[in-house]
C-alpha cells in the first residue's frame, strides 16, 4: 500500500519523542478510554485467541458504538460487521473515494471490498474529507465490505519513514529482550485505532488492519521490535472486541509472522488474519513466502497488484488490487419459506387449472401459493391445488404488476415473482437472499442456462447473468444492477 509520495520531514523525531508516544492520535478521552479499557479487562480474563481464530465482540464495546445519542427520535440499526464472511475481490486507495465514485464502481467494477485508511499518524492521507460515519454506513448498507486500515509507527529499519515531523518509528530498544517500548507503542496504537474505528461506526467483530510496510528481515532488532509491537497491538485490538489483521509484504512482515508461528509459537501473539502484499498478478490467496497452512481457511487477503489506474463506469481511481477469502467465505444462510415449502426448482413450468392432457404440479403450486402469501396476495391454505382462491390471487398479482390478466401462470410470471423486492447490486462475492432471487428468476426465465440457487454469487452465476443480459439486450457485465433487476421483475425473457 505504497501511497502517493508526500514531502518528507527534514528532521527525524528525537529518541525521547519516539518513546514518550504523545502524538495527537493517541489522545483518548476519559469516556472513550473507560469504555475500551473496561472491555479490555473483560476480554483479557479469557486470554488471547490463537492465530487464525476470531474473538467474539465484547458487549461493553458494542454498547458504546451502537447506542443512539440522547434525544434521537429513532435508533438506527447498528452497522454490520465488516468484512464478515467473504470471498471475492477488493481494492484499496489512500483517500476514501467520493460517494459518486463508490456508487459507480459498485455498479461497474468487479470489486466488492474496499480498504480505507482510518487511523495512524504515518498514513499519507491524514485528511479524509469523504470518510465520515455516514460514508461508512452508506457503503455497508449498499453491500461494500470495508477493510479499515491503520498506518502508525513503522519498523525501525524502514527507510521511507518517518513521513512527518510528528510521527515516528517503532522503538528498537531491546531492554531485557522483550522490547518494552515497542510493546507499549503497540498497545497505544491499538487503542487509538479502536477509538477511530468506533467514531466511524465500525462495530466490534469487524477486522481492523495494521499496515506494516516492508523492512529488512535480517535486521534482528528491527524485526523483533516490529513483532513485539504487532503482538501487543493484536492483543489489545482483540481484547477490545475486534478481529486483528496485519498487512505487510510477503517477504518481510508476513514471512516474519509465519516463521514465528512455526518456529516460536509461544513468543508472540499472532494476528487473526494476514493481508499479504505479493504483486504477482495472480488473484488468489497463495504465496510461496509462507507455508500453506498459515491463516487458512478464512484468514488471508492477498494484494496481488500494486498501484495502477483502473477506470470503471468512466471513473478513474489509482488502486491496489486484492483477493479476499475471510471468515467462512461468501456463504448464504439457509432459507425457510412458509414453514418449509420448497420454492427452488431447476424449472418453473406454466401453472393452470387441471384439464385433460395437463399434468398437475402440486409442489410448484404450493411454491406459488407460498410466494403469493409472502407478498400479501393469497390467504388460503397451501394445498398444492390450483383452484379458485389461488387463481383469484394470481389475477390480482398480475393486475398489480400491469401484466395481461388471465388465470394461468407463465414462465414470465415466475421470473417476475421470484425476483420481486429490493434491487441491491449483486456480483461475485455477494451472498444471501438477493443472490438466490437472481438465481431462481433466471432459472425460471428458461433461457438455456441454469444457476444453482445456493445464494452464493460465484463465477458460474456471473456467467449465467451475462447470458441473461445478452438475451434481454443489456450490456453483459455479469453484475446485477438496477437495469437487470428491472428486466427480471418485468419478466423479460428476450429483447
Amino acid at each position: 500500500m505504497r501511497p502517493a509520495t508526500l514531502p518528507r520531514a527534514r528532521t527525524r523525531p528525537t529518541r525521547s519523542t519516539r518513546s514518550t508516544r504523545s502524538t495527537r492520535s493517541t489522545r483518548i478521552t476519559g469516556l472513550a478510554l473507560t469504555a475500551v479499557l473496561g472491555a479490555t479487562l473483560l476480554a483479557a480474563a479469557e486470554g488471547p485467541a490463537t492465530a487464525g481464530t476470531t474473538s467474539a465482540p465484547v458487549a461493553a464495546v458494542a454498547a458504546t458504538t451502537s447506542a443512539p445519542a440522547a434525544g434521537n427520535r429513532r435508533e438506527d440499526p447498528p452497522n454490520r460487521v465488516t468484512p464478515g464472511n467473504f470471498t471475492g475481490y477488493g481494492f484499496d486507495q489512500c483517500l476514501a473515494p467520493t460517494q459518486a465514485a463508490m456508487d459507480t464502481w459498485l455498479d461497474h467494477s468487479p470489486f466488492l471490498a474496499v480498504g480505507i485508511y482510518i487511523s495512524g499518524d504515518s498514513r499519507a492521507c491524514r485528511d479524509q474529507p469523504n470518510l465520515t460515519p455516514a460514508w461508512v454506513r452508506t457503503q455497508l448498507a449498499k453491500g461494500w465490505k470495508l477493510l479499515p486500515i491503520s498506518l502508525g509507527p513503522q519498523a525501525s529499519c524502514q527507510p521511507r519513514f518517518p513521513r512527518y515531523r510528528d510521527d515516528f518509528k517503532i522503538s528498537p530498544f531491546r531492554g531485557k529482550g522483550r522490547y518494552p517500548r515497542a510493546r507499549e507503542m503497540g498497545r497505544d496504537s491499538a487503542k487509538s485505532t479502536v477509538v477511530d474505528a468506533q467514531a466511524l461506526g465500525i462495530v466490534p467483530g469487524s477486522t481492523l488492519w495494521y499496515d506494516l510496510e516492508g523492512f529488512d528481515l535480517g535486521n534482528t532488532d528491527c524485526r523483533e521490535s516490529a513483532l513485539s509491537f504487532l503482538s501487543t497491538w493484536t492483543t489489545t485490538v482483540r481484547g477490545l472486541g475486534y478481529v486483528a489483521g496485519v498487512y505487510s509484504s510477503a517477504g518481510s512482515g508476513i514471512k516474519a509472522l509465519d516463521d514465528a508461528r512455526v518456529q516460536r509459537p509461544n513468543a508472540y501473539v499472532l494476528p487473526d488474519r494476514v493481508w499479504i502484499a505479493r504483486w504477482d498478478g495472480v488473484a488468489n490467496d497463495s504465496t510461496s513466502y509462507i507455508r500453506d497452512d498459515g491463516w487458512r481457511p478464512g484468514g488471508r487477503v492477498k494484494q496481488y497488484r500494486g498501484g495502477h489506474d483502473e477506470v470503471w463506469g468512466g471513473v478513474r481511481i489509482n488502486i491496489d488490487s486484492n483477493y479476499l477469502d475471510v471468515g467462512h467465505g461468501s456463504v448464504a444462510p439457509m432459507e425457510r419459506h412458509c414453514g418449509g415449502v420448497q420454492i427452488t426448482f431447476r424449472n418453473y413450468e406454466t401453472i393452470e387449472r387441471s384439464h385433460e392432457g395437463y399434468t398437475d404440479r402440486p409442489r410448484k403450486v404450493r411454491a406459488l401459493q407460498c410466494l403469493l402469501t409472502e407478498q400479501g396476495f393469497y390467504t388460503g391454505k397451501l394445498s398444492g391445488r390450483y383452484e379458485t382462491p389461488t387463481v383469484r390471487a394470481v389475477r390480482a398479482w398480475k393486475a398489480k404488476r400491469g401484466f395481461f390478466v388471465d388465470g394461468r401462470f407463465f414462465r414470465r410470471d415466475w421470473t417476475a415473482l421470484l425476483s420481486s423486492g429490493n434491487k441491491p447490486v449483486q456480483k461475485i462475492g455477494s451472498s444471501g437472499v438477493f443472490t438466490r432471487r437472481v438465481q431462481r428468476a433466471i432459472n425460471a426465465s428458461d433461457i438455456g442456462v441454469k444457476a444453482t440457487a445456493d445464494g452464493v454469487y460465484r463465477g458460474v452465476t456471473a456467467d449465467t447473468v451475462r447470458a441473461y443480459q445478452r438475451r434481454v439486450g443489456l450490456n453483459p457485465t455479469g453484475i446485477v444492477t438496477a437495469a437487470t433487476w428491472t428486466k427480471l421483475q418485468a419478466g423479460a425473457r428476450e429483447r
